[in-house]
């Protein structure tokens, strides 16, 4: 870091010229990335379902509808009556898209006809699917569903593909909102901070170049694999947010040096070799936390992963390359442009005044404060006895948006969505399974309670293939998960494999590989936080401490989250339909606050181990520690619930979740956690907190990473 310091103080000018533009031309070739973003990723491609889908794709084309068209007549005229018109329109659109299947209520024969039919009569519904490898993306979606409409006639399109560009279509236009407020409030909020307007900018700055490495990151990744359209929004905001909080920290250590007497080479030397450590190392420590998520089978999991970890490495690289040559170009300046003469150094010397006194408070009643925290914290996280784990559905997207209408009118008009379980049966030994063997399959999967019927959909080579449909009303309910379960139990007959899937089944498959997968993302993210915080401090407590803080954070934020989105309590107030946890985002959430958590934690104890190294006993350097970074962590958490906060004005819930999340962790672990309960507990273990065995003390002397 010594050379660094001094390379980028002696060529501030090249440094600063060649990042913006390295950045800003890599932003303008990532705006590309929107029109390359997956709906799909949500499903485990080992699972059993999986399979069952490649099977019958292989061998039948795709049997899930794209685009489901209802169309109903105007007053005075009959579904008979428009079925020329409707044909037409369908046919001219196979002719001009590449389509797999349309299937009407018009060209249909029973009793496929009958499922297409509106149970009042006064719909009817034609399911288009298209050829498979046709690659819909927003851009290349938004003139399809034009060529289905019948001029008179009204018509709702839902369907996979709708509901899902109706998400990322969304999401786009809610990440330039989002952007387009957390920008300006968030150099308004800096302004008050720093007291300058040109110390506000610089973060943003840079903020703002974060924003571009983003996107650029996210279309280099969707050269390699599919990247989801909810990493869009993830990792442009995590970027932005870090990048703003390095930027805030990195700032805060400049001022501090100047303040000093350092001139302005020396001090951004030294907040380098300070503030720039501890950016790179808490860069690190949310890196591991995000690989983490790496482990997952599912695309969409990866891609945030991925995304995330870019976000992070782009705001790190970015606040020791950019922010300490613009540091060292403005100098003095730095407090430029202030509304009153030493109002930067007046608020800082006020909020040293005000930490001060909350931690030697604090540390008057260790115990008392440690305890009552800590109750609060685990009465807060008892609603996630109650948890479990949902899907995203149509329901996710606002209401009044024309997906969820025409999804809704799907479910509540028509007999059945043709949804149900599907069974396949495949010989052993290249030969198809004999009739008698496909009729005892199919009379047992009926006779499974909430099954209505068994069909045969189709059969090939060595495959046939059964669909068990959910009688009325089952779909919805737990008891459909249970069918798949009962259905897999079934005994195989002798020489044929049985293999079981549909919707129902992937949905289940997929959380089921979550489940499976989360002891090792939490065993990725715990060893190597122990392992880099040892690396830093010195200590095996501190760094135990520090994963023990992370976990009741997390407890205290999906207890929360757990009692309004799936309990329902105040889900009104958010304007989102009460729901099962979307484990997805649960996975994400909690790589992002562990993260945050153990990052604040540096920020905390980077500044007590720093004064402990200068003599100062456990308690004197805990007030240390406290005064001199309470605000900078409070004031980060707040630009950060500011910028990741503008999730919650998403119309889709899903995002609403993240947002909350964020908000909830930020507020209980910036402020409850890392400003009183930590201090407490040092100060209640004293000497302990810097205890480690002689052996690891040797390993920590030669390859320690500390101050």
């Amino acid at each position: 870091m010594n050379r660094w310091s001094t390379f980028v103080v002696d060529r501030r000018w090249w440094v600063l010229g060649l990042a913006v533009l390295v950045v800003v031309l890599a932003g303008v070739w990532g705006t590309g990335v929107f029109g390359r973003l997956s709906q799909g990723g949500f499903y485990d491609p080992g699972s059993e379902s999986a399979e069952v889908q490649r099977i019958v794709d292989d061998n039948f084309g795709p049997q899930t509808a794209d685009i489901i068209a209802i169309y109903t007549p105007p007053p005075g005229r009959t579904v008979a009556d428009i079925g020329p018109e409707v044909t037409a329109v369908l046919d001219r659109f196979a002719a001009e898209v590449p389509t797999h299947a349309v299937d009407s209520y018009w060209s249909a024969a029973p009793p496929a006809k009958q499922l297409l039919l509106a149970k009042d009569g006064g719909s009817a519904a034609a399911a288009v699917t298209l050829e498979p490898g046709s690659e819909i993306t927003v851009t290349t979606f938004q003139g399809l569903l034009p060529k289905l409409e019948v001029p008179g006639v009204d018509a709702q399109f839902a369907g996979n593909s709708v509901v899902g560009v109706a998400f990322t279509t969304r999401l786009e236009r809610d990440l330039l909102f989002a952007e387009a407020i957390a920008l300006p409030v968030t150099l308004v909020l800096l302004v008050f901070i720093f007291g300058g307007l040109v110390a506000a900018a610089v973060p943003v700055f840079v903020g703002v170049l974060a924003v571009l490495s983003a996107l650029a990151t996210l279309r280099l990744l969707t050269m390699y694999t599919d990247v989801s359209s909810f990493a869009l929004n993830v990792t442009s905001l995590i970027g932005l947010g870090l990048a703003i909080d390095y930027g805030l920290f990195i700032v805060s250590r400049f001022r501090e040096e100047l303040d000093s007497g350092a001139d302005p080479a020396t001090a951004t030397r030294r907040t380098v070799l300070t503030a720039g450590r501890t950016v790179l190392f808490s860069g690190l420590l949310l890196m591991c936390a995000f690989a983490g998520m790496l482990v997952f089978p599912q695309a969409l999991l990866r891609s945030l992963g991925l995304g995330a970890i870019a976000a992070v490495l782009s705001a790190a690289v970015l606040s020791l390359t950019a922010i300490p040559a613009l540091l060292a170009i403005l100098g003095h300046r730095i407090n430029a442009l202030t509304w009153r003469e030493g109002a930067a150094r007046r608020g800082e010397a006020r909020a040293r005044r005000f930490w001060g006194a909350v931690v030697t408070k604090v540390m008057r009643r260790p115990a008392l404060v440690a305890v009552t925290i800590t109750a609060g914290l685990l009465l807060l996280a008892t609603p996630l006895l109650r948890a479990s784990f949902g899907e995203i559905e149509y329901t996710a997207l606002p209401a009044g948006d024309p997906a969820r209408t025409a999804t809704q009118t799907l479910l509540d008009e028509f007999p059945s969505t043709g949804n149900g379980v599907t069974l396949v049966l495949r010989g052993d030994e290249g030969s198809g399974p004999a009739p008698a063997v496909v009729t005892s399959v199919s009379r047992a999967a009926a006779d499974v309670d909430g099954v209505a019927q068994t069909v045969t959909v189709a059969s090939r080579n060595d495959v046939v293939v059964l669909q068990a449909l959910y009688a009325q009303g089952v779909e919805e309910t737990p008891r459909a998960g249970e069918i798949v379960r009962e259905l897999r139990d079934l005994p195989p007959p002798p020489g044929t494999d049985l293999l079981v899937g549909g919707g129902r089944a992937m949905v289940d498959d997929s959380n089921a590989a979550i489940a499976r997968s989360m002891p090792a993302m939490i065993a990725i993210m715990v060893l190597s936080t122990l392992v880099l915080l040892f690396l830093a401090f010195g200590s095996v407590v501190l760094p135990l401490k520090a994963v023990a803080m992370a976990g009741l954070s997390l407890a205290a934020t999906f207890g929360v989250l757990t009692w309004v989105f799936q309990l329902g309590n105040g889900a009104e107030l958010l304007g989102v339909t009460p729901s099962p946890l979307e484990p997805s985002f649960v996975v994400l959430i909690l790589a992002v606050v562990f993260g945050l958590s153990t990052d604040y934690e540096v920020f905390l104890m980077s500044r007590m181990v720093e004064a402990r190294a200068a003599g100062a006993s456990t308690e004197e350097a805990v007030r240390f520690g406290t005064e001199r970074t309470g605000r900078v962590v409070t004031s980060a958490a707040l630009l950060l619930i500011v910028v990741t906060g503008a999730f919650t004005i998403s119309g889709l819930s899903i995002m609403r979740f993240l947002g909350v999340g964020m908000i909830l962790a930020l507020i209980i672990d910036a402020t409850v956690v890392r400003m009183l309960l930590v201090p407490s507990l040092v100060k209640l273990m004293g000497e302990a907190n810097w205890w480690a065995p002689a052996w690891m003390k040797r390993v920590h002397a030669k390859v320690g990473i500390g101050h």
